[in-house]
């Protein structure tokens, strides 16, 4: 499967309403987003400024998910990632982390490490941060609120710039 990656354009609006709205996603905050919602976030250039850049994952000609970074101008980035859930779980998470994080450190030399949280549930994604060299740096109890009212772990994972140039992991002394 030939996976590319292709900017999120400003006319891009209606299909990312598109995608945004025919999913579930649950393992983001928001896990059922509206019309209303997308548009809101569209326009608060959540998805396309000066701080914030979206891709689209494109694999065989067809979109199957979206790569959006954030705080792109700091030295510590942040990701989202979604992708279709008739297209998980078959390596496209792993091909997306894996350009994201070398899109990050080639494209903006004043970053330093990449952040990423999942919720403590989110098997799969913490599967795939350990799998691209991301290392667990932080465990938030209760600190991710669900629709339903649950109150979920969240977990923090972070790849250092130094590690991505050596091709190694350093990890965390916990129990300093």
């Amino acid at each position: 499967m030939k996976i590319t990656f292709q900017c999120v354009l400003t006319f891009d609006a209606e299909p990312l309403i598109c995608f945004l709205t025919s999913e579930t996603w649950p393992f983001h905050t928001v896990s059922e987003v509206d019309r209303e919602t997308a548009c809101q976030w569209i326009a608060a250039g959540r998805f396309q400024s000066v701080e914030n850049r979206s891709f689209w994952i494109v694999a065989d000609e067809e979109t199957v998910g979206l790569v959006r970074l954030m705080d792109i101008g700091d030295d510590t980035p942040l990701f989202d990632l979604r992708i279709r859930s008739s297209h998980r779980n078959r390596g496209i998470g792993a091909q997306a982390l894996t350009w994201l994080t070398q899109y990050l450190f080639k494209q903006f030399p004043e970053v330093r490490r990449i952040e990423g949280t999942t919720r403590q549930d989110n098997h799969s994604m913490r599967r795939l941060f350990l799998r691209c060299g991301y290392v667990k740096e932080a465990h938030y109890r209760e600190a991710w609120p669900a629709a339903d009212g649950t109150v979920h772990d969240t977990v923090g994972y972070a790849k250092l710039r130094r590690d991505w140039l050596a091709g190694t992991v350093t990890d965390l002394q916990w129990n300093d």
